[in-house]
């Protein structure tokens, strides 16, 4: 595990909360905190080389962009394609989460993804056309009935 430093662990916690949308966010954290610009700028990329933040983006709330096809998509795939497989689907634009899990005797699911689109027809489409691609026709596709929305990250940095 990577040791954080101090001034490491104020930035997280800043960036956790996300980025002020100004002109020159990294300006505000330094302010906030007592740093200057350019030090943030290092920290934060410095996190990013370490792996300890993998990309900055937005967090969207689909229901609320207008985008009502939502769905967790568990695959069934060969244990010599998996990493092939789920490297490809994690690069699609309209999937925003890809993992490798441990299948179980009643579930036997391994690579499980999050896919998105503007409606559900949509997504049964881009999920046919993995399925074709890659020959998997054991999947099971789950909806997204309601999402549940946290007020505020919690981390003890």
């Amino acid at each position: 595990m990577t040791e954080l430093s101090e001034k490491e662990k104020k930035v997280l916690k800043v960036l956790l909360e996300g980025l002020p949308i100004s002109k020159r966010p990294f300006l505000e954290i330094g302010q906030k905190l007592g740093l200057k610009e350019e030090e943030v700028i290092e920290i934060t990329k410095n996190l990013i080389n370490k792996k300890i933040i993998r990309r900055l983006g937005i967090t969207l709330r689909q229901n609320l962009a207008g985008i009502k096809g939502n769905a967790m998509v568990v695959w069934n795939v060969p244990e010599d394609q998996i990493e092939k497989i789920g490297s490809y689907l994690s690069n699609l634009s309209y999937i925003s989460h890809c993992y490798i899990r441990k299948p179980y005797k009643d579930w036997n699911y391994n690579l499980y993804i999050m896919i998105h689109g503007k409606n559900k027809k949509e997504v049964n489409k881009r999920i046919k056309e993995i399925s074709e691609k890659f020959g998997i026709l054991d999947y099971q596709v789950l909806f997204t009935k309601k999402e549940i929305v946290r007020k505020h990250p919690s981390y003890n940095l």
